[in-house]
């Protein structure tokens, strides 16, 4: 016998939740009246029986399948349903397979993503923006309800308000019966029998209008920040969809970003490195630090401005800022600096720029003969 996890394509750490879905799923691809498995449904509607009851399910897990249905009535098999037609209709709603009424259920408008570039000050310290969004809005003649002059939406007279219309098809195993959208009420069960004349019936017209978000601080590139209710309207009243805006961040001339670490160069001549020196650093925020340059700094060694970086999402806690050392080396030196450096290498044993007496200045007066 197939394992009841196998059946519904779950595992055994699954919960409730999930292997409900997972029913759902799967019984509506193997319906009969989809033109499923009559088998393979009866298999997953017994899995789930099985499953869904907590004390069956660990009678199950310990024992196997055998006597999970014994001595049950109907209605106990279907996991406290009143039979297979209850378990469809908890899942699938009522009128599946059945041609019966359904309530009407009004489906939210669509979702809609907008980038957004922000700059890397704003990263650290939020920002406003004024978002134009080209969407569709609540119509304000019918004040989004479809119908002029107050009408309202009265029954679909082809399906009945079902939203759906069965077919019977003769197929070489019998009569398939299935169910398809209703063409004359679009699916909703409802007909307007005075559209509003703005919005053609639809509850909404296509329209610019400015959204003003906040963007709190600490982002990062690829987040996105959902702006509820102000997507696009749904159809005949429905709840608007939301506005997700997805955050670019520009780069920066000065700083690079790792999480919340900000990173920059420092630049520092010979003598401030090997004497010790305190220069004046610019922050992120426009504010100047300074910062101890110990006596013997390497290139490359990094110094650290505590609090001067990116704070946590939403504000709060900064990160640090480091500052990467990295030696100027002069380009074009004087003659009093040349005999100092002459000095300072005859001092500490440099050879190759010890004086013009040396092997590199004869070398040099050779060739320029």
């Amino acid at each position: 016998m197939a394992d009841l996890y196998d059946v519904l394509g779950v595992d055994r750490s699954t919960s409730a939740d999930e292997l409900k879905r997972a029913y759902r799923r799967k019984a509506r691809e193997s319906h009969p009246d989809a033109g499923g498995d009559e088998e393979q449904f009866k298999a997953l509607t017994h899995a789930y029986e099985v499953l869904s009851d907590p004390a069956r399910r660990a009678r199950y897990d310990q024992f196997g399948d055998d006597g999970t249905t014994r001595g049950r009535s109907n209605s106990d098999q279907f996991g406290g349903f009143g039979g297979i037609n209850d378990v469809i209709d908890a899942f699938f709603g009522q009128g599946f397979g059945a041609g019966q009424q359904r309530p009407r259920r009004q489906t939210p408008g669509r979702d809609v993503l907008v980038s957004v570039s922000i700059t890397l000050e704003e990263v650290v310290e939020g920002t406003t923006r004024d978002i134009e969004v080209d969407v569709a809005r609540r119509c304000s003649t019918c004040q989004g309800h479809g119908g002029a002059n107050g009408a309202t939406p009265e029954r679909c007279t082809t399906c009945g308000g079902a939203g759906q219309v069965q077919r019977l098809m003769r197929t070489p195993f019998g009569q398939l019966a299935t169910a398809t959208a209703c063409e004359s009420c679009g699916g909703s069960g409802e007909q307007l029998p005075d559209p509003c004349k703005t919005c053609a019936g639809e509850g909404r017209v296509r329209t610019v209008t400015v959204v003003s978000a906040t963007i709190p601080p600490g982002l990062e590139i690829g987040d996105r920040l959902p702006v509820r209710g102000e997507g696009e309207a749904g159809r005949r009243g429905a709840p608007a969809g939301d506005l997700y805006l997805q955050i670019d961040v520009a780069e920066h001339p000065t700083f690079l970003r790792d999480g919340r670490t900000l990173i920059a160069q420092l630049g520092a001549s010979f003598g401030e490195v090997a004497l010790g020196h305190t220069v004046e650093v610019d922050t992120i925020d426009g504010e100047t630090v300074h910062v101890d340059l110990p006596a013997g700094t390497q290139p490359g060694d990094v110094l650290v401005v505590k609090k001067a970086g990116v704070p946590v999402r939403g504000g709060g806690r900064r990160g640090d800022m480091h500052l990467v050392v990295q030696v100027d080396v002069p380009k074009n030196l004087t003659e009093e600096q040349r005999s100092l450096l002459r000095a300072f290498a005859t001092a500490t044993g440099d050879a190759a720029h010890v004086d013009d007496d040396g092997l590199v200045a004869r070398l040099r007066r050779v060739f320029d003969r």
